[in-house]
């Protein structure tokens, strides 16, 4: 039997695509991104500190699909066309290394690392059409490695607690992958479908496994919150206030609040006709939720070890 839970709107941020929440466990914000924000004006780093309430955000002339904390209290940003560091006090970004993904169309969209300090990053078709994206790994001496392709829109990489298994989702193939894990090497093998949502009306969008090893997906379109038992099967769903939710990530002083972001985007470059047609956001579309109340705790994120 699930709990009494909550679920409200912490901050009414207006996201034009709201995407990669982490929570830092030193500091104790939470980060997360507008990936698109740059397009109508929006700043597109974001951070919460929820003691406080102090919110703090930075422009950027590029889309941006994830950051990632580094040791040295800078960042690593997947831009549209590769991977960038990024100084929180200057808001200045320098290049790391470009990926070889069609620039005209595609660019970096959701990732995250792995508890070596890996940085993975995959691509997405900006029209959500063409397989013409890979996923990158960017390691902790900063070499580039392409390590899977074919991906229209890449979505949620996170891994189980023991760090053997990886999970990974292509939205618009209507999949979540599990792939064999070797935490030593960074390497993937032996590729297979975790789970579907080719019957469901929502899509995977961003994910995160807590600590029973249960993984939680954002369904875009639909707004459900997903958790998936380790065997693929749904264990529940939460629907959210808003229908397209975008990430989902764990928080708080133990661990033990859930952090969804969304977007208000109403136009979208899509060729396929998901979206429903709109001509302004749901209300609190783009804002930051948070749920608590369910006693189910998550996994501190690592910060990029470059």
């Amino acid at each position: 039997m699930i709990p009494e839970f909550s679920v409200e709107c912490l901050l009414t941020c207006a996201n034009h695509l709201g995407e990669g929440p982490v929570w830092d466990v030193q500091t104790q914000c939470l980060y997360w991104v507008d990936s698109t924000g740059r397009r109508v004006g929006n700043h597109a780093i974001w951070r919460l500190d929820p003691a406080s309430g102090d919110v703090d955000s930075w422009p950027l002339d590029r889309d941006v699909g994830a950051m990632a904390l580094r040791e040295n209290g800078t960042a690593i940003l997947a831009l549209d066309d590769g991977f960038y560091g990024f100084d929180f006090e200057s808001g200045a970004t320098d290049l790391i290394a470009k990926v070889s993904d069609d620039p005209s169309r595609a660019r970096l969209n959701d990732g995250k690392c792995d508890r070596a300090g890996r940085f993975f990053a995959g691509g997405m078709d900006d029209k959500e059409e063409l397989g013409i994206c890979g996923l990158w790994r960017l390691d902790p001496d900063l070499s580039l490695t392409r390590v899977e392709e074919g991906i229209i829109c890449s979505n949620g990489p996170c891994w189980s607690p023991d760090d053997r298994m990886f999970y990974f989702a292509d939205t618009f193939q209507n999949e979540i992958w599990a792939y064999d894990y070797d935490l030593s090497t960074g390497d993937l093998s032996n590729r297979r479908v975790f789970a579907s949502t080719s019957e469901d009306t929502g899509f995977a969008d961003g994910s995160t496994v807590d600590a029973e090893g249960y993984l939680w997906n954002a369904q875009v379109i639909s707004g459900d919150l997903i958790r998936y038992a380790p065997d693929g099967t749904v264990e529940r769903r939460i629907s959210m206030p808003v229908r397209n939710i975008t990430s989902v990530m764990f928080g708080g002083p133990d661990l033990m609040d859930i952090y969804v972001t969304s977007m208000a985007r109403v136009s979208h470059p899509a060729t396929h006709d998901n979206f429903s047609v709109e001509t302004k956001p749901q209300f609190a579309a783009g804002g930051l939720f948070r749920i608590r109340g369910l006693g189910i705790q998550g996994l501190p994120e690592t910060r990029f070890a470059g």
